[in-house]
C-alpha cells in the first residue's frame, strides 16, 4: 500500500512523484523507498506517460537522505539492514532503468541519498537556492560500487573525489558547472520551467526519445556488456514506424505532429 509520505500524480503526459516528508526536509524512509517502486511501474505501464518528474514536497528540499529516525526500526538487525538495502537498490535501480525520460526538480537541499537520487534521473534542473553534498565521509559511510560509478559517469572521476572527499555543500551554481545539474533556474520560476520541459519532451516522439535513452545507456556500460543489436533494432524501429510518417507530414504541412508511439 502507497504511504501518504510519496505523493503520485498524472498530468495529461507527465508523471510527477514527490517526496512527501518536509518536515524532516524529505528523508526517506523504508516505506518511502518501497513507494518509489509502486510507483514507477505504475507509471512505466501507462502509455499515456511519456515523462516523469521526481520532486520534493516544499521549497526547502528535494531529498536530505534517508530519515535517521526510523532507523531504530528499520536498521535494528542484520536482517532488517539486508532488507532495507534490498529495497533502497530497488528504488534507484528502478529509478536509473525507467524507460521513459526522468526529470529531478530540485528546490533546496539533496543530500546523500537525494544525490543518488537525482542522479538516477535524466536531467536535473535545480532551483538557484539548491544545495547539494554527499558527506559520507563525515559519517564514516561506505558507498558502494554502482552508486560511486553513476556519479563518476556524470561529473567525472575528479568531481565524483572531491564531491565525497570535502563532504562539504556545492550551491547551485558550482553544480552546475561540474556538470551535476543541466540547469539553474530562479526558485519562483522552478516549477513552471520544468512542467514546460516535461511537456516539450512528452510531445516528441515516443519511440526517439527512448531509442536515444538506451543508446546513452548502452554507451555508458563496459564495451563487452553492450547490446549494440538492440541499439539498431530500435532505430529501425524508429524508422518503420507510423511517428516517423507522421512527422514527415507534419514537418510539410508546417503543423505540430501528433505522435502516437507506434
Amino acid at each position: 500500500m502507497l504511504t501518504d509520505k510519496m505523493i503520485a500524480e498524472k498530468r495529461g503526459a507527465v508523471g510527477v512523484m514527490t517526496f512527501n516528508n518536509p518536515e524532516r526536509f524529505n528523508a526517506v524512509s523504508m516505506e518511502m523507498w518501497e513507494g518509489v517502486t509502486e510507483i514507477l511501474a505504475d507509471f512505466g505501464q501507462d502509455d499515456a506517460i511519456r515523462v516523469v518528474v521526481v520532486t520534493g514536497a516544499g521549497n526547502k528540499a528535494f531529498v536530505s537522505g534517508a530519515d535517521i529516525s526510523k532507523f531504530e526500526d528499520e536498521r535494528a538487525s542484520q536482517d532488517a539492514i539486508e532488507k532495507y538495502a534490498v529495497t533502497v537498490d530497488a528504488a534507484y535501480n528502478g529509478l536509473h532503468q525507467f524507460p521513459k525520460p526522468t526529470i529531478a526538480m530540485v528546490n533546496g537541499y539533496c543530500i546523500g541519498g537525494g544525490v543518488g537520487l537525482a542522479v538516477c534521473c535524466d536531467m536535473r534542473i535545480c532551483a538557484d537556492n539548491a544545495r547539494f553534498a554527499i558527506p559520507a565521509a563525515k559519517l564514516g559511510l561506505g558507498y558502494g560500487y554502482e552508486h560511486i560509478r553513476k556519479l563518476s559517469d556524470l561529473v567525472g572521476p575528479s568531481r565524483a573525489k572531491e564531491i565525497f572527499f570535502t563532504a562539504r555543500q556545492f550551491n547551485a551554481e558550482e553544480a552546475l558547472g561540474m556538470g551535476l545539474v543541466n540547469r539553474v533556474v530562479s526558485g519562483p520560476m522552478l516549477k513552471a520551467y520544468v512542467d514546460n520541459y516535461a511537456e516539450t519532451i512528452a510531445a516528441n516522439a515516443p519511440l526517439t526519445v527512448a531509442q536515444v535513452k538506451h543508446t546513452v545507456g548502452e554507451i555508458l556500460k563496459d564495451p563487452e556488456d553492450r547490446d549494440l543489436d538492440m541499439c539498431a533494432k530500435m532505430v529501425n524501429n524508429c524508422f518503420n514506424s507510423a511517428d516517423y510518417e507522421e512527422g514527415r507530414k507534419a514537418f510539410m504541412e508546417k503543423r505540430p505532429p501528433i505522435f502516437q508511439a507506434r
